[in-house]
């Protein structure tokens, strides 16, 4: 590949070097102030922050002399009209049942790549995460159960199963390096095989009575989908008419219509699309080309349209799609919907739940010992059997003390575990006491493991340290 003279790189990064010297003082800091947010975005600990920010506003905003607020912004109408043609739901409908699309198409990407190339990529690899998810399923359930047997409060058996991914990943990066990176890998894939578990279960158990007419509209939203991958088109703007046609039948089925995130994102291509000329020479002659029109007396606008066409085609066609678009979505979700729908779904006004009220105790014990008690059990315990009976193997960095740790954070149930107790709770109190449930768990959860960790990292200290006396 022919690039730019050495010297002339030089003069312009010099040119760049003067040019931003010469930019006015308010775009500098704000560039610098943009770097630093960019900065902040990558590290995941800080979206668990941010989660954990929209609880605590949630639930303050609920409990506050402006409380009645909280609660009628939810519940004004949003209506689009078309004409004669006109549709009204609640903001708490746009956000649970339209906004969370995106979090279940980006939850079904990432199982989509961990399948493909990932920790689920074979049986062996996936063995010891899924052993200790099955168990962090089946453990919390049989405990809520032991309390809620009979009745509606039965119906919140699910409600403790599911691991919230974002704020257990980021708790266990406030752990800092002296957490292995198997550890996180571990902790991750647990995670997504609990939000697999967690849909299979929306789908199965929290539907309504099936309208099949439905999946006939779902049918024709996949088939649209399908065409255009079979077409080349690359382009994640294309599938928003097919997904909205998917979504539209999925509600029409009276299952939840969220879950056409997930089959978008599984049905996401972990290739990417074949081109006429790979996507690396396509960009290095875009580059070459915007190169001689930079060194022409008088730059054309329209000169300049092309290549720039060409390279943001090979910039799309480098990455996979399952890739590109999780990158793409990633930050929205991590920072947008996701602390929406914890502003939207965590204000639990504790006036409002009567625990003195029939079944609304042990619901909400029922949830809180499950998480914070049931989900280690289950996910140490199915781990030792099935490392015992020699099913799989602890990786290498993983230790017993590991997988404690991986099955305290599980018990941050959270987003996931809300959104599960919004569809298995019509009685506003025991929806409550759910919710109450799942918070304390999950703020016990988090102190639980951010404690064992540290406890940890001070004994491999102390261990580092002895070793080399030892040696002497």
């Amino acid at each position: 590949m022919v690039g730019p003279p050495r010297e002339d790189m030089d003069l312009t990064m010099n040119q760049s070097l003067s040019q931003e010297n010469t930019l006015p003082r308010a775009q500098r800091i704000a560039e610098r102030a943009f770097a630093t947010l960019e900065r902040f975005l990558h590290i995941e600990a800080f979206s668990g922050v941010v989660l954990l920010a929209a609880a605590a506003i949630a639930l303050i905003w609920a409990n506050s002399p402006f409380a009645d607020s909280y609660h009628h912004l939810w519940h004004t109408e949003v209506a689009f009209s078309f004409g004669d043609w006109t549709v009204s739901q609640s903001l708490h409908f746009m956000i649970n049942d339209v906004l969370m699309t995106v979090f279940f198409l980006v939850v079904g990407m990432e199982i989509r790549r961990e399948i493909h190339e990932g920790a689920l990529a074979s049986l062996k690899l996936a063995a010891l995460p899924l052993t200790a998810a099955a168990g962090g399923v089946m453990v919390p359930a049989l405990i809520y159960l032991a309390f809620n047997h009979t009745g509606t409060q039965a119906h919140g058996w699910a409600v403790p199963t599911a691991t919230d991914i974002a704020f257990a990943v980021g708790v266990l990066a406030l752990l800092g390096r002296s957490v292995p990176v198997n550890v996180r890998i571990f902790l991750l894939a647990l995670a997504i095989i609990d939000d697999i578990a967690a849909v299979l279960i929306i789908a199965l158990f929290y539907s309504a009575g099936l309208d099949y007419s439905g999946f006939v509209i779902a049918a024709i939203g996949i088939l649209m989908v399908l065409g255009l991958q079979r077409i080349g088109v690359g382009s994640a703007y294309a599938y928003v008419l097919p997904g909205a046609v998917l979504w539209i039948g999925l509600l029409k089925t009276g299952a939840h219509p969220t879950l056409a995130g997930v089959v978008l994102g599984l049905m996401t291509p972990v290739f990417s699309a074949p081109t006429r000329e790979r996507p690396l020479d396509m960009a290095a002659r875009a580059v070459k080309e915007l190169w001689t029109h930079n060194e022409a007396p008088k730059i054309e606008a329209h000169n300049l349209a092309e290549p720039l066409k060409q390279l943001r085609y090979a910039q799309r066609a480098l990455l996979p799609p399952v890739s590109r678009v999780q990158m793409a979505l990633h930050p929205w979700v991590a920072f947008g919907i996701m602390p929406i729908f914890a502003l939207a779904n965590a204000g639990v006004t504790l006036d409002g739940v009567d625990l003195s009220a029939d079944g609304s105790t042990v619901v909400m014990l029922g949830v809180l010992l499950a998480l914070v008690i049931g989900k280690p059990v289950g996910v140490i315990s199915a781990s030792w059997i099935a490392v015992r009976l020699g099913l799989c193997a602890l990786p290498p960095g993983v230790n017993w003390g590991s997988v404690c740790l991986v099955g305290l954070l599980a018990g941050i149930g959270f987003t996931m575990s809300i959104f599960i107790a919004n569809l298995a709770f019509v009685d506003a109190n025991l929806l409550g006491a759910a919710k109450l449930g799942v918070l304390l768990a999950s703020l016990c959860a988090a102190i639980l493991g951010l404690m064992w960790g540290a406890i940890r990292a001070r004994r491999q200290t102390a261990l580092a340290d002895r070793q080399p006396s030892s040696q002497h």
